[in-house]
């Protein structure tokens, strides 16, 4: 895996593209007029787009029936000398459709404790906590 970043303006917006040419823009997003994400969001949108990678194709696998399905990531950040890693991660789903409240949460606990790639990269440093709504229902082991 290999990744390309160049430097398109005399600021900080940078131009990242994978071996297939697809691209994402970082910025200093401190600074007025960023035009692309910050890094550390970046690294936010690598948890939900792996996670939900899992949790679709797990879902699609059980012939779930999903007519929408986001993610919301927050990221919580400590002071360690010069930087500001994540201490913590949490990651909502959010799903509607036909869609089994337990297949969808266990679909999310093997997601974060077997396939996620990028949460299992930030283990164990960041801690990574999850919640599962089903149209609308928040769904716990006792669902």
């Amino acid at each position: 895996m290999k990744i390309t970043l160049n430097r398109i303006n005399d600021d900080f917006l940078f131009e990242c593209a994978n071996s297939q040419g697809n691209k994402i823009y970082l910025d200093n997003v401190t600074l007025p007029g960023a035009k692309g994400v910050s890094p550390m969001e970046s690294v936010l949108m690598a948890v939900a787009g792996c996670s939900g990678i899992d949790v679709v194709s797990i879902l699609k696998k059980q012939r779930q029936q999903i007519t929408s399905f986001r993610a919301e990531v927050e990221g919580e950040r400590i002071q360690v000398e010069d930087a500001k890693p994540f201490r913590s991660i949490t990651v909502k789903f959010l799903i509607e459709g036909e869609v089994d409240p337990r297949k969808a949460l266990k679909a999310a606990q093997l997601s974060f404790e077997k396939y996620c790639s990028v949460s299992k990269t930030l283990e164990p440093d960041v801690t990574i906590s999850y919640e599962v709504l089903v149209n609308g229902a928040p769904v716990n082991e006792a669902s």
